[in-house]
């Protein structure tokens, strides 16, 4: 046996490596630096583990939560790892206790948020020592966390020059091409070994609904999982404790888990769903690295995550065991201008921002692919799939209609335009729009200018996105978010195949919308119900401000607004006469007496 099967067995116990870590686990023994991207469950803390107690010497390890580092140690302890962490939860006696104990030898792995490692202080201090290697899980941070963030992650491309001939190992179980870029250039300086698993979790259905009312979509989802264990990701921390609070009313076992709680809150949480069946974790981002519990039956996202990168990473802990498990995503507008105004909020400057709209866009274009979601989920990241056959898409498709005519259309603007522009400036081209750029350029002149009119611009969007996730064009995420035709697109413009889409998810004109819901209201007699409803809350409300009704809603706004049926402030602001001082003062009023009316009536 070599070193590295002895201590594999000796150790942790395990009688031969998993795919894909015996490469890895040579690589660094050999002293060779690695960036090693592993599926989620593919057991990437081994091949760390395993050569820092093969080479001579302390191991460093970089991890970004206090509570992953806590549980890694526990679990080296508990093998009979001399393995420790300094980190911000300690009492200072104890990190000093801990640090003595490192400098004195007694320590082969020592776990330090990068905050900790990259002071002046504790670099010289380790300069010191015999270092045998540095690993940095969770090595995506560097790039997508932002400088703004955790700028500390931006400062450990120095950590080569200032340990020369030290391999580093860089972890992570999500990385597209793009990120990969990032972590070769600023932690390795372009110098590594690469090794990237396949992405494919086939044992995870993946499904992605329409947001209507996220709390009974789950509730309903929840009706086939009685008794399992699994996750809810939230967007914020009262929505999470929100869903927990209507999951015990609705009779399941839940718990909140976000950055809020109290350490001691946070881990009784995660203690419960670690040791007990049947619990269900609602929780923000700050719940999951690290988590290795192999029964999660299911993740569901009550909100859309905020890139398919974190999607992956989150869907990834469910069906550990290989076992079937499923990642169901409800998603709305609502959702994706919310997203957008955290990246416009985030501060770190127009390059990390163009980048994660983008991010964004290609999630977005999964969310509303009218093909194979696996495809596009690993399309995404620069695998290829045949049709999964375990995707909502595939085992129940939406109808689709013929968009070949609609996709020749686009792929024209893209080609005339010269194969370089984003979304935005092809959508200007198609619908006319004639300004200063376009001019500029002589896109007004082209054959393609304006032949596309007859659709709305969010109609054109949607087809592109769905252009993008049916694997057609191919969004530039690292250049300036650039469009362009691949090759199976050029197989469409050949005739070789055909492009169908979804029209659920590509909006008319307003007009068209309009005559839509006149009709629908005129078949459905409970429009007139709610109508009547509307009417009576108008009175009371004006009753008690002493006004007229038609001055709190004339009748022309209540009638939009029992056709619409909003269930959500974004929609409730496109209601007729709705304007912003409408909303703040009758907003919440009105969707709850609407929601109590769909609840009443059971609409879908």
């Amino acid at each position: 046996m070599t070193d590295a099967h002895q201590v594999l067995a000796r150790v942790f116990g395990y009688h031969s490596f998993r795919p894909g870590q015996e490469d890895i686990v040579v690589a660094l023994i050999e002293g060779r630096s690695v960036l090693a991207v592993m599926p989620t469950g593919a057991g990437k803390s081994l091949c760390f583990q395993v050569p820092a107690l093969v080479r001579s010497g302390l191991t460093i390890v970089v991890s970004p939560l206090v509570a992953l580092m806590q549980d890694q140690v526990a679990a080296l302890k508990l093998a009979g790892v001399a393995a420790e962490t300094i980190n911000s939860s300690a009492s200072r006696d104890d990190n000093v206790a801990v640090w003595k104990a490192v400098a004195a030898g007694e320590t082969r792995i020592l776990y330090l948020a990068p905050e900790r490692l990259m002071t002046e202080r504790m670099i010289g201090a380790l300069q010191k020592m015999e270092i045998a290697l540095i690993a940095v899980d969770e090595v995506h941070c560097m790039s997508q966390w932002g400088a703004s963030f955790r700028p500390e992650y931006e400062m450990l491309g120095t950590l080569r020059s200032a340990f020369p001939g030290v391999p580093i190992g860089g972890f992570t179980a999500t990385a597209d091409e793009v990120t990969r870029n990032d972590i070769r250039t600023k932690l390795f300086g372009g110098g590594v070994t690469e090794f990237v698993s396949g992405f494919d979790r086939p044992n995870i259905r993946l499904t992605v609904q329409p947001k209507a009312n996220a709390k009974k979509q789950l509730l309903s989802f929840l009706d086939d999982h009685r008794s399992e264990s699994g996750i809810v990701y939230a967007l914020s921390r009262k929505s999470v404790e929100d869903l927990a609070a209507h999951l015990n009313a609705a009779g399941h076992r839940a718990v909140a888990y976000h950055a809020g709680l109290t350490p001691v809150a946070r881990n009784e949480a995660q203690n419960l769903f670690m040791t007990e069946k049947g619990i269900i974790v609602c929780a923000t981002i700050a719940f999951g690295m690290g988590i290795d519990k192999p029964d999660v039956r299911f993740v569901f996202h009550a909100d859309l995550p905020g890139t398919l990168d974190a999607y992956y990473q989150e869907i990834g802990r469910a069906g550990r065991d290989g076992e079937a498990a499923e990642a169901h995503m409800v998603f709305g507008l609502d959702d994706i201008r919310m997203r957008r105004r955290f990246i416009d909020q985030e501060g770190a400057g127009p390059e990390r921002a163009r980048r994660e709209h983008k991010r964004l866009d290609a999630l977005v274009a999964y969310c509303e692919t009218p093909d194979c979601r696996r495809q596009a989920l690993l399309g995404y990241f620069g695998e290829f799939s045949e049709p999964c056959g375990n995707c909502d898409v595939c085992l129940d498709p939406a109808d689709t209609v013929d968009g070949t005519p609609e996709a020749k259309l686009i792929f024209d603007a893209i080609t005339q335009t010269g194969d370089r522009f984003g979304a935005v400036h092809v959508v200007d081209v198609l619908m006319g729009k004639a300004n200063e750029r376009a001019i500029a350029l002589g896109h007004d002149r082209l054959a393609v200018y304006g032949l596309g009119k007859v659709r709305p611009r969010s109609a054109w969007q949607s087809l592109i996105r769905q252009l993008v996730g049916a694997g057609f064009l191919r969004l530039d995420v690292a250049g300036f978010g650039g469009i362009s035709v691949t090759p199976k697109g050029r197989q469409l413009q050949n005739g070789e195949t055909a492009f169908r889409f979804r029209p659920d998810l590509v909006p008319t004109s307003k007009k068209a919308e309009r005559a839509v819901r006149s009709a629908a209201v005129a078949v459905d007699p409970r429009a007139d119900a709610l109508l009547t409803r509307l009417k009576a809350l108008r009175l009371k409300l004006a009753k008690s401000r002493g006004v007229a009704a038609y001055i709190v809603f004339s009748d022309r706004s209540l009638i939009d607004m029992a056709q619409r049926v909003p269930l959500t402030k974004w929609d409730f602001g496109e209601v007729m006469g709705v304007g912003a001082s409408k909303q703040e003062q009758f907003g919440d009023i009105f969707l709850a007496e609407i929601k109590a009316f769909v609840n009443d009536n059971r609409l879908p």
